[in-house]
């Protein structure tokens, strides 16, 4: 179930695969599946190798039906999409993600599921239901020397689905200071394997980004890979950007953004920090007030 930001309706979410998801994390024979289909890439690349193929396309419209994609908002291609990943990657029509507030105000980076963690313990990050997971493990050895300028500092779990709009953009203006990848897993990052207690955040493959983000100060902007995802692409190559600017998308899959913030930077809008106390993700769209800072 989640919380329908725009609406304020709990919702049942619709889940591409969900047959498949429950086989593998909640059944006895599923288990044995999880080494060739989540610890190393191959699956994930053969599926993207299909989803990039001229013959994916007959699945765009079952799709579209089945997860009530809204076309009318895309920025449709001359000729259609050439391929599932055409589509799953699209573009949308200017305007149809404005942004909010002013430079104060810190926006989601995408259309996502998210859930907000206004104060850290330490650098740990304890979720109500699914594995603990701390700042240390999320940045890897090359983020050693960062853990302390983030611990007490707050964090948001941005979850995209495969229904969503899959690129992603920054939450604030700023500067781009380091970036570096990760290796690892490609467990599903839906609820129903984080609910097992797998450690999905800090051991599937990661995108880790260092910002410095004007008003809210330095911050870890982390692209997780996840089962499916062909490919995490990093469109934006300069240095500065703009606040709402593209950085990237995701191929085809479900996969996450995690954002940590130092302490006393940034105050999480009330119904995000309510809803994400009963552990109910929120339902928001890129450009979406999330919080605003701390004076």
């Amino acid at each position: 179930m989640i919380y329908h930001r725009r609406t304020g309706c709990v919702e049942q979410e619709k889940v591409l695969g969900d047959s498949l998801l429950r086989f593998a994390y909640q059944s006895a024979f599923g288990k044995l599946l999880h080494w060739p289909l989540f610890a190393g890439p191959l699956f994930s690349r053969l599926l993207g190798v299909y989803a990039d193929s001229r013959l994916s396309r007959r699945r765009i419209a079952g799709t579209v039906k089945e997860l009530g994609i809204d076309l009318s908002e895309v920025a449709m291609p001359a000729g259609g999409f050439s391929s599932f990943n055409d589509f799953f990657t699209r573009k949308l029509k200017t305007g149809a993600r404005p942004l909010a507030g002013n430079d104060g105000c810190l926006i989601s980076p995408a259309d996502c599921r998210m859930l907000v963690y206004p104060q850290l313990n330490g650098d740990c990050c304890i979720p109500v239901k699914g594995a603990r997971f701390t700042v240390a493990e999320l940045l890897g050895v090359e983020g050693a020397g960062l853990v302390e300028e983030f611990k007490g500092g707050a964090l948001c779990v941005c979850r995209l689905c495969p229904a969503d709009y899959h690129r992603y953009h920054f939450p604030a203006a700023g500067q781009l200071l380091k970036t570096w990848r990760l290796r690892g897993k490609y467990h599903s990052v839906h609820p129903l394997a984080l609910q097992r207690g797998l450690r999905v955040f800090s051991e599937n493959v990661r995108q880790v980004s260092l910002l410095e983000l004007k008003d809210f100060g330095k911050a870890a902007f982390i692209e997780v890979g996840a089962f499916a995802v062909a490919s995490i692409q990093q469109t934006f190559q300069g240095t500065a950007f703009q606040r709402g600017e593209e950085k990237g998308f995701f191929a085809f899959g479900g996969s996450t953004i995690i954002l940590i913030l130092p302490a006393g930077r940034v105050e999480f809008s009330a119904d995000l920090v309510e809803k994400s106390r009963e552990n109910m993700e929120c339902l928001v769209r890129m450009g979406e007030d999330i919080g605003q800072r701390i004076f």
